[in-house]
């Protein structure tokens, strides 16, 4: 677990180096880093553990929402259709959320992996998690089959990877679910984590939002019985099956 942390937090480290370099964080980022760096420090000691937490939460939230300045998250798809019959599909690549996943990287290496790894138990999770959720996409007609692979799809990839499916499950599973079961039990904190996974998707709808649940429970299971490389790999295999063999991001009549 030690080796596996230390290379997700060399992406991250890696990635903000390049960024530093090509100008895209401004000096107004460096608060933001005093402060997370306080509050992983906070959550090792006994007596400031709970500030710590909340610091950090009142920190990842403005990060979040993109209130916090110095960051360039520059637009790389700018209402893009993918397909004739697709939605307009708009995508920055946000510096600002990403350092919400560094930061739990940093702070809480227990989100990594569970205590009992089920391979064969975190494998069906991964496979079934997108044949259910996309199936049921298509099934009620949020989406259909639109094999496609544009020439900017590594972006959408990097993208994806690293600053989503990495940072969302640090943060869903990792941190609210694994967090979470050590107070109401292992079942109840994956409903719960899956169920704000869920709400954070409200953005695109109600029929989302219930996907986006389900394809939370299937995650939290991912997580429960393979850790962190399993939740994410559930979540980027799925989001990667919709966007190379579905309409991305969804029917524009839908």
């Amino acid at each position: 677990m030690h080796a596996f942390r230390w290379i997700l937090l060399a992406l991250p480290t890696t990635g903000y180096a390049l960024a530093l370099g090509h100008g895209s964080l401004g000096p107004a980022v460096l608060p933001v880093i005093v402060l997370l760096l306080a509050s992983a420090w906070m959550v090792r000691q006994p007596q400031w553990k709970v500030a710590g937490h909340l610091l950090f939460f009142l920190t990842a939230l403005p990060l979040a929402l993109h209130w916090f300045p110095g960051f360039d998250n520059g637009r790389v798809f700018d209402q893009v259709r993918f397909s004739p019959d697709a939605a307009p599909f708009s995508m920055n690549l946000n510096l600002d959320k990403p350092l919400i996943g560094f930061w739990l990287l940093l702070a809480c290496p227990w989100i990594v992996l569970p205590h009992a790894a089920r391979p064969g138990r975190a494998l069906l999770a991964i496979v079934a998690t997108p044949v259910a959720c996309l199936g049921i996409a298509w099934l009620i007609g949020l989406v259909d089959c639109s094999p496609k692979w544009p020439p900017q799809a590594w972006l959408w990839v990097a993208n994806n990877l690293l600053l989503v499916s990495l940072v969302e499950e640090a943060l869903f599973r990792g941190y609210l679910q694994g967090g979470l079961q050590r107070f109401i039990g292992a079942n109840p904190a994956l409903a719960a984590s899956a169920l704000l996974f869920g709400l954070a998707h409200v953005g695109g709808g109600w029929p989302w939002v219930a996907l986006a649940t389900l394809a939370g429970v299937g995650y939290g299971l991912a997580w429960r019985h393979g850790g962190l490389p399993a939740a994410v790999l559930a979540h980027f295999g799925l989001n990667l099956a919709h966007f190379a063999w579905f309409t991305y991001p969804q029917l524009a009549n839908s």
